[in-house]
């Protein structure tokens, strides 16, 4: 027993448990649940090993293709692209839900509430008919001549479609998160900073925004990977992403479930690259903070200098190596 044990032994008086007799309590439900799973998940593998529908020789066969790396690259660039006017406009509305304004303060909410408040689907299929509403779009003076007009089917391509559906419909979600973000940092920051003369604008991008970046990353990488995964929406306006791609190869060779799964591990790869790069995200803003939550590596430290002192591991309940 280490003469921190026995301190506190005495401490606590004759009656008290031994620290270093401590032992692991067994949970018999654990063993069954951890049996359950291991068993679901032998069940699994074997499932997706041995069921010819797979037809793993033909993912193999799709999986780098052209028309597949193609739609690959078209989702990628509308993620990218509608994640961009997403994140701009979604600045731009939390600052003016901010704003002392009122006329700013109505209508960043009504624009919040009218994109959060529809799916994104009819708001892409909405764009993409916009001819039917708007045939030709034009910029002049209001309720005067025009300077310049186009017909709305040359602009609205379904890429475009795709960008303003997703990226309209993103910034109303993204506005929420950093306007949560900005309200997560102590006011006295902004007073301070404007005791020491920096205006509004710049108080903001100095002092404001880079403590709100902590709060804001996590939800905003989420944010990141459902846009991944909501570009497979845009296959409905026949624009050719990872989706509709795959759908256009199956169509013709009738091997729906295989290249439904070279899809699906495209999608995986990609938001799995996405997930690792917000994780460096949040460690890099998280330097510094109590609330950063341990990395796996940061446990395993942890755990070897409790060890390595005698402290008693409060999740194994066992004491350390010098006794």
């Amino acid at each position: 027993m280490t003469r921190e044990h026995q301190r506190a032994a005495a401490a606590l008086g004759p009656g008290a448990p031994d620290a270093a007799a401590a032992r692991h309590e067994r949970h018999p439900l654990r063993w069954l649940l951890t049996f359950i799973a291991l068993v679901v998940a032998a069940q699994l593998i074997h499932l997706l090993a041995t069921n010819s529908s797979l037809q793993w020789s033909v993912v193999a066969q799709y999986f780098t293709t052209s028309v597949v790396l193609h739609g690959l690259q078209i989702t990628i660039e509308v993620t990218v692209i509608a994640m961009a006017v997403g994140m701009v406009l979604g600045v731009l509305i939390a600052v003016s839900r901010r704003s002392a304004v009122p006329a700013l303060r109505v209508l960043s909410g009504l624009y919040i509430w009218f994109f959060r408040g529809t799916p994104a689907l009819v708001q892409l299929v909405f764009w993409y008919n916009l001819s039917a509403f708007v045939p030709k779009l034009s910029i002049g003076v209001p309720f005067g001549p025009d300077f310049a007009s186009w017909q709305t089917n040359s602009l609205i391509t379904p890429l475009v479609a795709a960008v303003l559906g997703l990226g309209l419909n993103e910034a109303a979600y993204m506005a929420e998160i950093i306007r949560g973000g900005l309200i997560s940092v102590d006011p006295g920051q902004a007073e301070a900073a404007h005791a020491l003369g920096l205006n509004g604008a710049r108080t903001l991008r100095r002092i404001v925004l880079p403590q709100a970046m902590r709060f804001i990353i996590p939800p905003t990488g989420n944010e990141v990977i459902n846009m991944v995964k909501a570009t497979s929406l845009v296959s409905v306006i026949a624009l050719s992403d990872l989706l509709y791609s795959v759908e256009s190869v199956y169509n013709r060779t009738f091997q729906t479930i295989p290249l439904l799964v070279v899809a699906s591990l495209w999608y995986l790869v990609v938001t799995s690259v996405l997930y690792l790069g917000q994780s460096f995200l949040e460690y890099h803003y998280g330097r510094g903070s109590r609330t950063r939550a341990p990395s796996f590596w940061d446990v395993l430290l942890i755990r070897h200098q409790r060890a390595a002192s005698g402290v008693v591991d409060p999740d194994t309940m066992e004491p350390g190596a010098h006794q």
